[in-house]
């Protein structure tokens, strides 16, 4: 190609990019003023482009990919109907040596407790459980048919004592480590059980867990419930469609109805079990919540434990009548003891839902919104934004997600709602304009990753929210793509850094707050934008650091990365074929493992007898083939940031030999390991480590040390809680006035089109935006059966 030619196609290249991102910024300036037209006009104008540029049927199919996964999200399985069942026939799981305890108060309707049997039969548990079954002195129809049943720990009161102290009685004579309340009109479904195990084991200070309550329908009946200033409550989401957001996440709540409730038999028993001034029954669940909250002990909500509750058939619903008329007594009682708590720590009755069902109070909350749900297991990025939001989880924030693309993780969706975290997904989900709208004014800081997404999502934020918005860059994208148009030559790249770099000075100017993860990258982006305020934050962390070890005998080398970071591909590319050969040459025998996710085909094309591929790794397996390695190489030639695999390099004790680019943002590493872009001085450095046991020990101890004083879960606790502004000071954050705003951001998209990657009435159900489930009048909690005289891209970074 002649250089005249050449240089005319750069120009017309520019030209295009020029007019495209013109138009781009302009209907970006039309969002304020009418969000729809700027919507058609944006999708216009990348049509034309996509189709002038030949990509349209390759967007065509990421859009319906992307349509695809958002309707992927699990809905509510159907309910079965309660069957007939013979108690002759019916045999429930037994253990001598029980976890839990299954406490079934009976008193009549012998069909909902031999269904109630039935379904434990058919959902067992992989814990060891007994089923204790008390009966009330029932002398009806039928009483002598729960002695048939086999497996069951079955008591007959003399006299009719009530709900409540048949509960208590039979919780003295229990074996198990946890009680399970579970009314006999309930019927449980699969994994009823473990998961509310789970949370006592794995969150420190749960102090009780409740189930979700579904009625016969599917319809939610509770998902956790509220408590309001003048003692009334709201079983929260009540006949709301449960595979939404708001019911899919672990959550602290003020009560769990005692229809499917646990807690752990030795607090329960230093209560003293419920409190006796609600005999015969009604409110005693929600001040055994109350009481273990007052000596630190959480009530949580977990979504994944289902129970359907046939509410109702014990008293109805009219509380000015018989044993349900309790209800009225005893929430006078419970407001009497509990009034001081309830006006500090209670909203008035229906009053801001959205933090009442957090109990965020006195809490603040966050949304983090990133390209999609982490995968902290397949790119660096996700592991820095995971990280974060444990921080947060751990400080007493509340975490909300919103995840750009909409799109449904199987597995790494539930492991954030398993944290305590809501993600704002699904295809109920109502658009960021809408749920901002509705939820702006209570969000206190809003945490937003990646140019692309910011870009999309700011000017949303400002119209409907005085939240604190944080950027985080997770590097200098145009500085990395300049770097790396220079080392591979690509005039197109080059343009698109340059682009790249108007779009972040952009985003800089907009947050009141743009991070970095390193101190190097916040100095360059203050130096070029001097009125943005700019800082860096401790991009991971760990809890546990290699111990000393000896050298490993076996001349093995390892590259770990992401390889949809293309800076990775060629890092690999190039040490395979420039450094690799003379390493041969001096240690013959010497194996690489290229370990990470996406390996595209040229990097797959490199195993052979002596180079092995593994893809998507486990942590386990990654820290095995850490432990299995000699030394570890960083060979990048261009790229931005704080290198994950560095670090993790470090952590493991792994003496490591990595380029200046691999060292960016980590001032001193090169005291500590060797940084070469000399292909032969690399080479010389492996091979010393291969080969030197005394000088591998010694790089290994140095590299634990370097990172355990840099990357502890300390470190990056103070890092970015001071960066939030938010570590010390007490109460709703002050937010800052809103900064100037301009129109020079662009769409969320590269310069070739690619994609990159209030108050609530009772009554009638929830508003379509999802903010909150109808909440409908408390009890709190319904009684069992009948129991009578008794009265819930942009590249990404490596």
């Amino acid at each position: 190609m002649s250089q005249s030619f050449r240089v005319s196609r750069i120009h017309v290249a520019a030209a295009i990019d020029a007019t495209l991102f013109r138009t781009l910024t302009f209907a970006r300036s039309l969002h304020g003023r009418s969000p729809w037209m700027a919507r058609q006009l944006r999708r216009c104008v990348l049509l034309v482009w996509w189709t002038v540029t030949l990509q349209l049927h390759t967007q065509l199919g990421r859009c319906l990919r992307v349509r695809l996964d958002r309707r992927a999200a699990p809905r509510a399985e159907p309910v079965q109907p309660m069957a007939t069942v013979d108690p002759r026939q019916l045999k429930v799981p037994f253990s001598d040596q029980p976890v839990v305890s299954v406490i079934v108060p009976t008193y009549g309707q012998l069909p909902f407790t031999l269904g109630c049997l039935a379904s434990i039969a058919a959902h067992a548990p992989s814990l060891p459980i007994e089923v204790i079954v008390i009966d009330d002195a029932w002398n009806g129809a039928g009483a002598a048919q729960l002695d048939q049943v086999r497996g069951i720990r079955f008591i007959r009161n003399e006299t009719n004592i009530g709900f409540l102290h048949s509960c208590n009685k039979a919780a003295r004579v229990a074996k198990g480590r946890y009680l399970y309340f579970l009314n006999n009109d309930t019927q449980v479904l699969n994994d009823w059980m473990d998961p509310m195990v789970s949370l006592f084991q794995h969150w420190p200070g749960t102090g009780a867990v409740g189930a979700r309550l579904l009625y016969p329908g599917g319809r939610l009946q509770e998902a956790g419930g509220i408590i309001w200033q003048d003692a009334s409550g709201w079983n929260f989401g009540r006949m709301d469609d449960p595979a939404k957001s708001a019911y899919n996440y672990v959550r602290e709540v003020d009560y769990c109805s005692g229809a499917a409730l646990m807690v752990e038999r030795s607090v329960f028993d230093d209560l003293g079990g419920f409190d006796e001034r609600y005999a015969p029954a009604y409110c005693e669940d929600t001040d055994l919540c109350f009481r273990l909250r007052q000596i630190g002990l959480k009530t949580l909500y977990q979504p994944s434990a289902r129970v359907v509750h046939h509410e109702g058939v014990s008293h109805g619903r009219d509380v000015t009548t018989g044993i349900k008329s309790r209800q009225v007594v005893n929430q006078a009682i419970f407001a009497d003891i509990w009034a001081d708590v309830l006006a500090r720590d209670h909203y008035l009755n229906g009053e801001n839902v959205f933090r009442a069902r957090d109990r965020a109070m006195h809490r603040k909350i966050v949304l983090v919104i990133d390209h999609y749900v982490p995968t902290p297991d397949r790119d660096a990025g996700s592991r820095t934004i995971m990280a974060h939001l444990h921080v947060l989880l751990q400080t007493g924030h509340v975490v909300k997600f919103w995840p750009h693309n909409q799109a449904y993780s199987p597995g790494y969706t539930e492991v954030l709602q398993g944290m305590g975290i809501e993600v704002l997904q699904g295809p109920g989900q109502a658009p960021l304009e809408s749920w901002i709208k509705e939820a702006g004014r209570e969000l206190d800081v809003v945490l937003v990753s990646r140019p692309d997404v910011a870009e999309d999502v700011i000017l949303s934020i400002r119209r409907h929210s005085r939240a604190r918005i944080v950027y985080y860059g997770h590097d200098l994208h145009f500085r990395r793509m300049h770097q790396q148009a220079e080392v591979t030559h690509d005039d197109a790249l080059l343009r698109r850094a340059e682009h790249m770099r108007l779009r972040e000075y952009a985003i800089w100017r907009q947050a009141d707050l743009s991070l970095y993860p390193s101190e190097e990258e916040a100095q360059i982006a203050s130096a070029l934008q001097p009125d943005a305020k700019i800082g860096s934050v401790v991009p991971y962390c760990f809890d546990t650091f290699a111990e000393p070890r000896a050298a490993t005998p076996q001349p093995r080398i390892i590259f770990v990365a992401g390889f949809a970071h293309t800076p990775n591909e060629d890092a690999v590319l190039w040490f395979v074929a420039d450094i690799l050969p003379s390493i041969r040459t001096a240690v013959p025998g010497v194996h690489l493992s290229i370990v990470g996710s996406n390996p595209t085909a040229q990097v797959r094309a490199l195993a052979s007898d002596d180079i092995t591929i593994r893809a998507n790794v486990t942590e386990a397996e990654l820290a095995a083939a850490y432990d299995d390695a000699r030394v570890a190489v960083v060979p990048l030639r261009c790229g931005a940031g704080v290198k994950l695999k560095v670090i993790e390099a470090l952590r493991a004790g792994l003496p490591l030999v990595t380029t200046q680019a691999g060292a960016q943002g980590l001032p001193g590493l090169s005291q500590v390991v060797a940084v070469e872009d000399d292909v032969a001085a690399f080479s010389a450095a492996v091979v010393a480590l291969l080969r030197d046991d005394a000088a591998w020990e010694k790089r290994s101890r140095q590299q634990v040390a370097f990172a355990q004083a840099r990357f502890s879960r300390d470190a990056m606790t103070g890092s970015l809680l001071a960066a939030l502004d938010v570590a010390t000071r007490s109460g709703r954050i002050v937010r800052p006035a809103r900064p100037w705003l301009d129109g020079t951001l662009i769409e969320g998209r590269s310069r070739h089109g690619h994609a990159t990657a209030g108050s609530q009435a009772i009554s009638p159900p929830a508003r379509s935006s999802g903010l909150a489930g109808e909440a409908d009048g408390r009890s709190a909690r319904s009684r069992p059966a009948d129991h009578r005289p008794a009265p819930s891209p942009v590249e990404s970074t490596a």
